[in-house]
């Protein structure tokens, strides 16, 4: 006989909230297991559903993956807007809120910069990341219509910058750079000098 719990999370699930359970399961898994532990059955199993289940939604690993890297890019994409809307849209702002990302989620933020794991065709994917660019170039003040060339090599370089120095971070490979600063360098005064030494006007 079915529990109460039971009944309610299935029928929720019917309601529409599968995907949703199984992406709030396989970040679960990536953040305590990290992206070995990861599988379609992991992720049935942890959101309490059957093995078969996903496939509604997930026809294969790379799809869930897909999907939860574009979830995470568009957390990301909301707390850049977030900044800017709060004022904090200078380069160095934006590079903290960015890198601030990086470090809270650093195995999603791996996972949503590694093109290995990614179905590059996925639409929801390709949504996220036209998204993300186009909030990256707002904040900058550059517009996504017809942009110049001297636009779209400066939101490169912007890009290029920041998101390096996330990888750096979250992978803590930045320390390295730290210790032949000048003694008292903290990650952040590193950061910032970085961003100082390539700011441009777009």
């Amino acid at each position: 006989m079915a529990t109460n719990r039971t009944r309610q999370k299935t029928d929720t699930y019917h309601h529409g909230d599968l995907r949703k359970a199984l992406l709030l399961s396989a970040e679960s898994i990536l953040k305590r297991e990290g992206l070995s532990a990861l599988s379609l059955r992991a992720t049935a199993r942890a959101a309490g559903v059957s093995h078969a289940a996903p496939a509604h939604h997930f026809p294969d690993l790379s799809s869930l993956l897909s999907a939860l890297a574009a979830e995470g890019l568009d957390r990301l994409s909301d707390k850049l807007v977030e900044a800017a809307n709060k004022g904090g849209d200078t380069p160095f702002e934006l590079a903290k809120t960015y890198i601030g990302f990086a470090k809270a989620n650093p195995a999603l933020f791996q996972l949503m910069s590694d093109p290995s794991r990614l179905d590059s065709k996925n639409p929801v994917l390709q949504a996220a990341r036209k998204r993300g660019i186009s909030v990256l170039a707002g904040t900058r003040g550059a517009s996504m219509d017809n942009p110049t060339l001297a636009q779209v090599g400066a939101m490169t370089a912007n890009w290029a910058l920041i998101h390096g120095l996330s990888l750096l971070l979250s992978t803590g490979r930045l320390g390295t750079l730290v210790r032949i600063a000048p003694e008292g360098t903290t990650e952040m005064d590193l950061i910032e000098a970085a961003i100082n030494s390539m700011r441009r006007p777009i």
